[in-house]
């Protein structure tokens, strides 16, 4: 017979997720006080360990891990404490479901004729979200429309989102001040600007961050700002753009993004 196993995964409705691998990774950042160090203990890449962080800290209400400048010490990272009470409540809720994976293991075992396809036996129908951006946040106002209504998202103390979306969709989530929901935002959204705050545009949305990391690519290059609170956006802008722009690790810069173009889910 197959053996059952725990795994223990946290998981908003749009699919995103943090399992055991983003957790594993989170105790070693906690132990070793090292993005870096942490990676290459579990057998992240660097930039992979830095996605899982920067999803991590979207994902959750407070970041779980800050991050510290480099300097003569090289720099470094440190868990929150509501990074360790996250770990401490994974770490609690997986050692009770192994407990429950045991007790189902015996009841497989001892009832004849029983037979459980366990690989299957806890499978998930839900999908992963293509959205490279998830954000918990808090709904301030909603303000109504014949058609539409303008909800305004807190996700970090000094960002606060606009999104346009139908009345039908604020009766069907029940969206209302107070209620908890999360964002989405495909990372081919935003639009980046220097001097932003000098620019005409539509676009509800003008979120001023600094650059922390360029990756180039053969045709579009993946640029992520801190916009403060622990979060970050991730932006895909074509390379010709990144170059024209002079894109470096430090370099402030504003995301502009059209409110209709914001999906919002509820957990």
């Amino acid at each position: 017979m197959s053996r059952l196993s725990p795994a223990l995964t946290f998981e908003t409705p749009s699919g995103d997720r943090a399992g055991e691998a983003r957790f594993a990774l989170l105790a070693e950042i906690d132990r070793l006080g090292s993005i870096s160090a942490a990676a290459k203990a579990t057998g992240f890449s660097y930039k992979g360990a830095w996605d899982a962080v920067n999803a991590m800290n979207n994902l959750f209400p407070r970041p779980l891990i800050v991050k510290h400048a480099g300097g003569a010490s090289g720099g470094g990272a440190e868990v929150t404490e509501e990074g360790r009470r996250a770990l401490d409540a994974h770490r609690q809720l997986t050692a009770a479901l192994g407990d429950v994976m045991a007790r189902l293991e015996t009841v497989i075992s001892e009832t004849p004729g029983l037979s459980i396809p366990t690989e299957n036996l806890f499978w998930s129908p839900l999908m992963r979200t293509s959205a490279r951006n998830c954000y918990h946040g808090v709904v301030e106002a909603v303000s109504h429309g014949a058609v539409n209504a303008e909800i305004l998202l807190k996700i970090a103390p000094d960002v606060t989102l606009a999104v346009i979306v139908t009345e039908a969709s604020v009766a069907n989530l029940g969206l209302e001040p107070g209620r908890e929901a999360y964002a989405l935002i495909k990372a081919s959204t935003p639009i980046l600007l220097e001097d932003g705050d000098h620019v005409l545009s539509s676009a509800r949305n003008r979120i001023t961050g600094t650059v922390i990391s360029v990756e180039p690519g053969a045709v579009n290059a993946e640029v992520v700002l801190d916009i403060g609170g622990g979060k970050t956006l991730c932006a895909i802008i074509t390379g010709k753009s990144a170059e024209a722009m002079a894109l470096v690790t430090g370099k402030r810069m504003t995301a502009l993004i059209k409110a209709s173009q914001i999906i919002l889910a509820l957990g």
